[in-house]
């Protein structure tokens, strides 16, 4: 008899995590700092920091008895950064789609708010320019996907109002510079490299969700 109402109480705690779990929509917007860092001595100074924007949809699915959660996003994404040469300034923008997937854990504080961290990949594709002009004879080329990692911690208010700052973290090459135009040619006449090095794009970012 005792090893029945075991199993029966085991079946009942079970059932009540499902019951108890939690999945909302959402629209996410936001705004991220982006920093460029280079492989190779290629621009004068690292590209400076530049704000862009985020926006999209969210969905979110939550465990409360045991904190444990995910949520995903789709997200219009566009990032720029100022890259200085010797003798100009170039702005590098990037649009693309986002999509991060983060696993996240949080602690309750009470019924009207609680805190939680998160990591999680991120998958980019690019839909703005494919290049861009640096000056007259190079050029920055981005690439079509890439792949990055998000860290960071949020808050939930009020059950519907969440507040997220987090790291992401570029995981390969953001886009590469070449040679372009008459000096691009030369190269390829000499036998020569056209490549120039490659940069990763890494941001801070922080955003506001508000779930139905």
């Amino acid at each position: 008899m005792k090893k029945f109402f075991t199993i029966l109480a085991v079946a009942f705690m079970m059932m009540a995590v499902p019951a108890q779990a939690q999945l909302k929509f959402g629209l996410t917007g936001g705004v991220n700092l982006t920093q460029m860092s280079y492989s190779e001595d290629v621009i004068e100074d690292n590209a400076s920091n530049k704000t862009g924007f985020f926006v999209g949809p969210t969905v979110t699915f939550t465990l409360p008895v045991v904190g444990l959660g995910f949520d995903a996003s789709a997200l219009y994404d566009q990032r720029s950064a100022e890259s200085k040469s010797a003798t100009e300034t170039t702005t590098i923008k990037t649009k693309s789609i986002q999509v991060p997937i983060n696993v996240r854990y949080g602690i309750g504080l009470g019924s009207m708010a609680s805190v939680f961290a998160f990591a999680g990949p991120q998958f980019g594709f690019n839909i703005g320019d494919k290049s861009t002009a640096i000056g007259d004879a190079a050029e920055w080329t981005m690439k079509s996907s890439n792949m990055s990692v998000n860290l960071g911690v949020g808050a939930m208010l009020l059950g519907h109002l969440q507040a997220k700052i987090n790291y992401n973290i570029a995981l390969g090459k953001t886009g590469e510079f070449e040679l372009a135009g008459a000096a691009k040619t030369a190269a390829e006449t000499a036998g020569s490299a056209v490549g120039l090095g490659d940069a990763k794009a890494n941001s801070w970012q922080v955003s506001l969700t508000y779930l139905f």
